[in-house]
């Protein structure tokens, strides 16, 4: 190494002009000019050239090390290659130290796991995930901020499907209203699953990692310091003899200096529990909401496929009956019969529905004509609002209109009023507007 130094010291002398000032043996200390001048020893160049302030840089080293840190690292690694190799015993921990240590790497752990099992949770298509990582960090560089487009929700893709195809069958179709209904509610449900991705990224995902870039990076650096330190205090001792004492000493003050900031930190983010519990909370918390809102939007839409199913089951049955076509053929007086189907009313009489005994249908006539909009009550019904319609399990109640998916309005019995859909069992249908 003295051989090496002396060289390098060689080549920059050679490489600087006498009067510019610069180089490496100028920004050594005030005394190397001189030193090499009275014609000193290379050892005594060498020696000075090692323990030179660490202000000066040469090519030989990193740029942002000096000479002594170098010297530091090197001891450091010659002590871990003793206790890795030679079996040299090094300094050991407490206990609690070593249970507070391995408790923050298994909170890391698990904060990263946790961080990434939450994100395929929200966004379980991998392809998308990166599509809009991708995004995301072009918006960045470009300064554009957050992409416009978020992560397909498989409700939306399949509730569009099934708009576009209700639509294309028509209102006159019942399964094409039906259709229709299904991709409105599934929109809904999907634009609560992107609430749900807000609210967990918000109040669960990011004050973790947060907790990530913050209390844990800063645990994980002051452990790294408390290692190197303690290399470095081991190799000092054990050269005690051929190092001063006040360098031991030093070493140690520095070493037990970093084991207490790092435990001190270590304990307070194992005490720190109800912040923990409370992102765990909240995550809870919003999926709840999400699976409360989801059941209502789907509850609502099965009271809506029910009525429509009742009313395709109870609508007039409509059969084919030929028709003949009179056509003349070419080149013939003659006449020629073709049999055409098509889709007519099969002209049968309005059915007639039987009153129940006792209902209120029965004190105005024996049979009811269905020749009007109507229902049959399937429950009773007791009213809780002003404006509700009150009747017993049986009743058959005519249907003035639909309020929403969920109401209709009727009469019974000269009162008029608002029903629950789920309640009836529609017999004729109301007009499609």
């Amino acid at each position: 190494m003295v051989n090496v130094a002396l060289n390098r010291v060689t080549a920059t002398k050679g490489r600087t002009s006498p009067g510019t000032g610069s180089g490496s043996l100028q920004c050594l200390s005030a005394g190397t000019e001189p030193l090499t001048r009275d014609g000193g020893s290379r050892e005594s160049a060498a020696a000075h050239l090692i323990h030179a302030p660490a202000v000066c840089s040469s090519p030989l080293l990193p740029v942002n090390m000096s000479v002594s840190g170098m010297k530091k690292q090197l001891h450091k690694a010659s002590q871990l290659l003793n206790e890795r190799l030679m079996g040299a015993e090094g300094t050991k921990m407490d206990e609690d130290f070593v249970k507070m240590e391995k408790s923050v790497a298994a909170i890391q752990s698990l904060l990263l796991e946790l961080l990434s099992k939450s994100t395929q949770l929200l966004q379980p298509n991998p392809a998308y995930r990166a599509k809009l990582s991708m995004l995301n960090t072009v918006s960045r560089i470009r300064g554009q901020g957050k992409p416009q487009t978020g992560y397909p929700q498989t409700e939306a893709m399949l509730g569009e499907c099934m708009l576009h195809y209700g639509q294309e069958l028509g209102a006159a179709s019942e399964f094409g209203g039906a259709l229709g209904d299904v991709g409105e509610a599934l929109l809904q449900v999907s634009q609560a699953r992107d609430a749900l991705d807000v609210n967990t990224k918000r109040i669960f995902i990011d004050p973790l990692q947060d907790l990530c870039n913050t209390e844990l990076k800063d645990i994980r650096y002051q452990l790294k310091k408390v290692s190197g330190r303690r290399l470095d205090f081991d190799y000092k001792r054990r050269r005690r003899g051929k190092i001063p004492v006040e360098e031991v000493k030093q070493a140690w003050d520095k070493f037990t200096l970093s084991r207490e900031l790092a435990e001190r930190s270590m304990f307070v983010l194992l005490q720190n529990d109800v912040d923990q519990l409370s992102h765990l909370s909240a995550l809870v918390t919003a999926l709840l909401a999400f699976h409360r809102n989801a059941h209502r939007i789907l509850l609502g839409l099965h009271c809506n496929l029910q009525a429509r199913l009742t009313a395709a089951s109870n609508k007039p049955q409509r059969r084919f009956r030929p028709r003949r076509i009179r056509a003349r053929g070419e080149g013939s007086s003659s006449f020629r019969f073709y049999q055409q189907l098509s889709a007519v009313s099969s002209g049968e009489e309005l059915p007639v529905l039987p009153s129940r005994p006792g209902s209120p249908g029965s004190c105005y006539n024996s049979k009811l004509v269905l020749d009007q909009p109507c229902c049959r009550a399937v429950y009773s019904f007791h009213p809780n609002h002003e404006g509700e319609l009150s009747f017993s399990e049986g009743n058959v109640i005519i249907l003035t209109r639909q309020v929403d998916a969920n109401w209709y309005e009727g009469e019974l019995g000269g009162r008029s009023g608002l029903l629950p859909v789920c309640y009836v069992d529609v017999l004729v249908p109301l007009p499609l507007a």
